[in-house]
């Protein structure tokens, strides 16, 4: 299963009062993901980037069904509530927490906080869906409270279809989200400088 092995990056956690985690998709690893803060509105944060065994959250697609990428898949999640829960120990609340994800990392991101809504400072998804082969919205409970989310998305994706990004968006609207999705006609599987503008402006910049 997965272990708490955490690259950190940015301010030290005791001096910062944001943190953002940043979650890696498969085969790429923790010091891939946190580069990309050099080009986030980020100086000022904490940055804890966890390590997937393998370089692999779960091992099937996140469209299979749930049960086919358990144990992992909960692993994983528990991995991020231990990491939330530590950085509460720190003395940050919820709502100075941060998260974005690629990939995998994205879809692992938006499961985790649908999992466990509540405010928090901001969720940036590029390229995710909620996973499982179908939405399961009895999953999902609590209230964002206006939290902003942003998810980015090529259409198509090789690997995330459009409507399961459309449907994510719909079920954390429903859960008081604000949610900006832009979709990025034959972007390909990457993020793109746009969608690093977007992250900026709608998470990012939040005082």
């Amino acid at each position: 299963m997965h272990t708490k092995n955490i690259t950190t990056g940015g301010k030290p956690i005791e001096e910062a009062s944001k943190v953002l985690i940043m979650i890696h998709g498969r085969g790429a690893n923790a010091g891939d993901i946190i580069s990309l803060a050099d080009y986030l509105n980020v100086k000022d944060f904490a940055l804890l980037a966890p390590q997937a065994t393998n370089n692999t959250w779960y091992p099937y697609s996140f469209m299979a069904p749930v049960s086919q990428n358990e144990p992992w898949l909960s692993s994983a999640l528990n991995l991020i509530k231990d990491l939330v829960n530590d950085i509460n120990t720190k003395g940050i609340s919820f709502e100075n927490i941060y998260f974005l994800g690629f990939s995998q990392g994205a879809c692992l991101t938006l499961e985790f906080v649908a999992r466990n809504a509540l405010k928090y400072g901001g969720v940036v998804a590029f390229t995710g869906g909620l996973i499982g082969d179908r939405v399961r919205t009895e999953n999902y409970t609590g209230d964002f409270n206006k939290t902003s989310i942003f998810i980015g998305s090529s259409n198509p994706d090789p690997h995330v279809p459009v409507q399961r990004v459309n449907e994510t968006t719909k079920v954390l609207s429903n859960m008081n989200a604000v949610v900006s999705q832009k979709l990025y006609n034959d972007m390909a599987h990457t993020i793109s400088q746009d969608e690093i503008e977007m992250a900026n402006t709608i998470v990012f910049s939040q005082k």
